[in-house]
């Protein structure tokens, strides 16, 4: 018959076994050195009036500094604090720009009137000094998803401007029965308050015939600054062909979000060109760095409306 195990108390105050067998009186004492370890460990944080964060592994006191420091490095990821909103980090300073992108889902069979009510009616806004806003640019997506409109305006001043423009688009004739003319043709809409990277070159209108596309990344939150680091000497190896248009991230609407506008001549140029970008030494790191930054992307190919600036 196996003798009943007595409980005690070990000098350091915790219940211990003690069986009648070699093996339990090891066992006893793997506990009496692990209590004796967290008693020291209690007295050394009364001591010094900090609080430590204790693993399950227990080691030495006099490795206890070192160990915590490179446990501490395998999940902390050191952060410099800022005070900076991105917008002033990123965003160009010498000019006030905001930027809306709308895009719109039409119906298949509306498409057709889609387009030519915004090529009626768009344009007179654009060239009207009346309203502080410029159109940059209107497509339909070709490949990606379809049935789709997206346009891209400016407003020179910022929320001052944009809040101007819409007043007075609010007292237009015109753009109002635009506005419900369009709504019978639209499954669904949406829109994005956007800032221009500063290290971009502004949307200017240009020659056609073209193929653009927007490719919009959805990043991790707080990495935003460190996207903006990397891209802004990853746009040097994009430049070549004069393929960069913009590039934007949002500030109303879905957050940390990045849109990048490229042009090209057809699909093959496009490749062609990106495919070039890999043989500048960099590009791989600029890659390798920034794709842990996303968590969704996108791409649309899209085709310019015929009254669209950006051709």
């Amino acid at each position: 018959m196996k003798a009943a195990l007595a409980p005690s108390r070990g000098e350091s105050g915790y219940h211990v076994t003690t069986p009648g067998s070699t093996g339990g009186k090891m066992a006893t004492r793997v506990l009496q050195i692990v209590a004796n370890s967290l008693k020291q460990t209690r007295n050394a944080v009364r001591t010094n009036g900090q609080f430590t964060l204790t693993t399950r592994g227990l080691s030495a006191s006099h490795n206890r500094n070192r160990e915590d420091s490179w446990f501490k490095s395998l999940f902390v990821r050191k952060v410099d604090p800022r005070k900076d909103a991105h917008s002033q980090l990123l965003a160009k300073k010498e000019e006030t720009n905001l930027y809306k992108i709308q895009f719109h889902n039409v119906k298949p069979e509306c498409l057709d009137a889609y387009n030519k009510l915004c090529e009626e009616v768009l344009p007179s806004i654009n060239t009207d000094s009346h309203y502080p806003c410029e159109l940059i640019g209107t497509w339909n997506t070709w490949y990606g998803e379809q049935d789709q409109a997206v346009h891209l305006w400016r407003y020179r001043g910022g929320y001052p401007a944009l809040t101007e423009a819409m007043n007075k688009l609010m007292q237009n004739k015109v753009f109002l029965e635009y506005r419900n003319e369009r709504g019978k043709m639209l499954l669904s809409r949406r829109n994005q308050l956007l800032l221009e990277f500063s290290f971009w070159n502004e949307p200017t209108p240009r020659p056609g015939p073209n193929i653009y596309e927007l490719r919009s990344y959805q990043l991790r939150p707080g990495t935003m600054i460190e996207w903006g680091n990397y891209w802004a000497r990853a746009i040097e190896f994009r430049q070549q062909n004069s393929e960069a248009v913009g590039g934007f991230f949002s500030q109303i609407g879905s957050l940390y979000m990045v849109h990048h506008l490229w042009a090209y001549k057809d699909l093959q140029s496009r490749e062609d060109t990106r495919n070039a970008a890999w043989r500048h030494d960099g590009w791989d790191e600029v890659v390798y760095y920034t794709v842990p930054l996303i968590q969704h992307m996108d791409s649309r190919i899209m085709i310019p409306m015929k009254t669209s600036p950006l051709k």
